[in-house]
Order: structure tokens, then sequence, then C-alpha cells
């Protein structure tokens, strides 16, 4: 009962249905990374990835040229489950599936890009395919999956591993259009702080990072909703919050949301303990 009414609250936030069975095929195939990596095991907590996702959607809607692209051509607004379940696809997809999926589903984003420009909130033309704002999506999500995972996953990873992880996504990123990514999560963080100057809280961005905090959900599952949300804001770097016009979380806020986020992991893990990345783990070991 317990695993029904999480799984439940998942779909509330990206969709998803049945078991990943595209996962299992072709015997033997490693996909892009391998089970060795360190993204497998990152991306394999469905729990901090939500986090981080969160996190990494209200930093991108502060670039103006980012959020336009999505303003005009998306339907985030109207079928915000529909864009977060897009989004977890991808990134399973490139993390977990088979050399041919991986592949197959970059080829589609990218060949979407070309297809998306148009002018921003200040006049000023945008270009999806544009390197910059590439680097700019791939620097947030990185940055935030990797934050929530530290924060949210009891197992430590160790400096190297860490940097390793933005290493082996750096190629992922590549992949989509992005050049010269950083390879280390210091990096990274400079990487991203590089772009503050770019970013703008007007009433576009209001209006996302409103529907973030107020996920619509139906009522059962609103608390789950609610605690992934808050948690997604706490997961930004010290910096953002000034830009949002509210003060840095207090340190009482931040043990009390973790807390709640160590309790409600447990039974989630368990309950999708058979997910995508146990089903990838039985196509390349059989």
């Amino acid at each position: 009962m317990l695993d029904e009414f999480i799984r439940k609250g998942i779909r509330e936030m990206v969709g998803g249905g049945g078991p990943p069975v595209a996962f299992l095929t072709p015997a033997g195939d490693r996909g892009l990374f391998g089970p060795e990596s360190i993204a497998w095991k990152v991306h394999a907590d469905f729990i901090s990835m939500m986090i981080g996702g969160i996190s990494s959607l209200i930093m991108q809607a502060l670039h103006p040229q980012a959020l336009a692209g999505v303003w005009d051509h998306s339907s985030f607004r109207e079928d915000l489950k529909g864009r977060l379940g897009r989004t977890a696809f991808f990134i399973a997809a490139t993390t977990y599936g088979s050399q041919e999926m991986a592949l197959n589903i970059i080829e589609k984003v990218n060949r979407i890009h070309t297809k998306i420009n148009g002018v921003d909130e200040f006049g000023k033309p945008y270009q999806a395919s544009d390197p910059h704002l590439l680097a700019w999506v791939h620097l947030t999500e990185t940055r935030s999956f990797m934050s929530a995972f530290e924060s949210h996953r009891v197992e430590l990873l160790s400096l190297s591993a860490k940097d390793q992880y933005f290493a082996e996504m750096k190629g992922l990123g590549e992949r989509m259009g992005a050049i010269d990514l950083p390879a280390s999560y210091a990096q990274t963080n400079q990487a991203i702080e590089s772009y503050i100057p770019e970013l703008h809280y007007g009433e576009r961005a209001k209006s996302i990072i409103q529907l973030l905090e107020y996920f619509p959900s139906n009522l059962a599952a609103k608390p789950f909703v609610k605690l992934i949300s808050r948690a997604g804001f706490l997961n930004l770097p010290d910096w953002v919050h000034p830009i949002l016009g509210r003060p840095k979380p207090s340190t009482l806020e931040r043990i009390a949301v973790n807390r709640s986020i160590d309790l409600v992991a447990i039974p989630v893990r368990e309950a999708l303990k058979d997910g995508v990345a146990a089903h990838s783990l039985r196509r390349v070991y059989g």
C-alpha cells in the first residue's frame, strides 16, 4: 500500500507507468557510461534527482534567453508534469539506455533545438542551439543533481569521484552542443557564477518559479510534492536566494527538511529498487 502511494506521488510530479522493460535490451550493451560510472550511481537515486531537477529548473528560469525558449515553444506552464517527465526520460535514456537509445534521443533533442528561436523579454534574439545557453542548462543540471545527491544520499563520494561525475557529464553536454564545459565540481560552480550578470528575475521567471513552488498535485500527494519542491529550493546555491528576493534558508529549516527527506527517502528507494538502473544492470550483465 505504501509503495503504491509513493508511486502515485511520483507520477504526480513526473508521470511514468510500468516497468522500464525497454532498458533490458540489447544484452551486453553498456550504453554511454556503463555501470562503473559515477553517473549511474548519482542518477539512480530518484529522490535526489527529483530535488535536483526542481532546483535546476529554478536556476534555468533566471536566464532570460534560456527561459524564452521554454516560454515561446513549450507547454511547460500548462503541462509541468509532462515537461518534467520528458526531462526525466532524457536523463534515464542517456544515462542507462543502450547506445542506440541514448544516441537517438540526443539526436532528437538536438534536432528540436535547431527549430527553436525568437527574442527574449528584452527583445534580444536567441537560438536554443546556442552553445552558451546549452552550457547554462548543462551546468545547472549537473550541479543541482550532485548537490542533491550530497545532501540526501547517505553514501559519501570522494572529491575525485565527484569530479569524475562532471568529467563524464561533460561528454554528454558536448554531444548536446555545448562547448568547453568544465570537468570538475569546483570549475562547474565557477562557470555557473560567471553567468550571474546575465540573470534576471522578472515577471516570466516569477511565474515559472511560483509554479514550481506550488506544484499542482492532487490532495493525497500534496505533502510529498510540497516537500520535494521545498527541498529543491534549499538545494540552490546561497547566492540565488537574494536574486529571488528571499533570505537564505536558516540552518533549522535545512535540518527539518533534510530529516523529512531522509524519512521519505527510505520507502521511496524501496519502492523504486527495481527501476531503470536495475533493469539496465540486467541488460549489461545478464
